[in-house]
């Protein structure tokens, strides 16, 4: 589904991505993995089209995607930080985003997932981050597409919201959707991860399955598996 080609990105005299060359099929979770400062959000960016690289090219479904914004309409994406319109209401901000992308939405279902039916009506400003993050799961899962991009999802959500999480990437990668996550939590990572995908100074050290990473690392630890790739 996705096809990266020698991606080069530098901001000034730093080079963030180096060379990269990936490939990630279609269907399943890909979780891309890497200290700070390795690359993975301006991989994210790259994709996303927020971010130009200097030198690459990256294709999604066989079609070229730099600098052009059609593709968008089959991706869902989740920031890591959720900047809403502080004076807006939960319902307000659904609906404001109802309308602008075109495509049916399913929000129903996702709002009582997530337990959110009590805030609808509250003030953005007024809710914990946590809340805030559940209003970025509906905003993102509401909408049928391909390809699925989760920056940070875990941040904020209490441990059934985190089970919901789970059961609705699983459900998403029954429907064939293609995911892409980035966490820092490893136990996730460990349960959800078909693949990862893990950067280190702009480049790939790794791509394969967590029971193959284990093997390569002699870890029987995800944490220190990944930890043993880093030195």
């Amino acid at each position: 589904m996705i096809q990266i080609k020698n991606l080069h990105k530098k901001f000034g005299r730093l080079t963030v991505l180096d060379g990269l060359d990936l490939e990630i099929d279609k269907g399943g979770v890909f979780a891309i993995l890497g200290p700070n400062g390795s690359g993975k959000t301006t991989l994210i960016k790259c994709l996303l089209g927020m971010v130009i690289p200097n030198k690459g090219s990256i294709f999604i479904d066989n079609q070229s995607i730099l600098k052009k914004w059609n593709y968008r309409n089959n991706l869902n994406y989740l920031p890591q930080i959720a900047n809403f319109p502080t004076n807006l209401s939960v319902k307000e901000l659904i609906n404001m985003v109802k309308n602008l992308r075109p495509k049916k939405a399913n929000e129903k279902e996702l709002i009582g997932l997530f337990g959110l039916k009590p805030f609808l009506n509250k003030k953005l400003r007024n809710l914990s981050g946590g809340t805030k993050q559940k209003v970025n799961l509906v905003l993102t899962f509401m909408f049928d597409s391909e390809l699925i991009i989760l920056d940070e999802p875990t941040t904020g959500l209490d441990p059934i919201a985190l089970i919901h999480l789970k059961k609705q990437i699983q459900k998403e990668k029954e429907n064939g959707k293609t995911i892409l996550i980035t966490t820092h939590i490893m136990s996730v990572v460990d349960e959800i991860a078909d693949e990862i995908v893990f950067l280190l100074d702009g480049k790939i050290y790794f791509k394969g399955s967590v029971d193959a990473l284990k093997k390569q690392t002699k870890q029987n630890n995800l944490e220190h598996a990944i930890a043993e790739l880093m030195m």
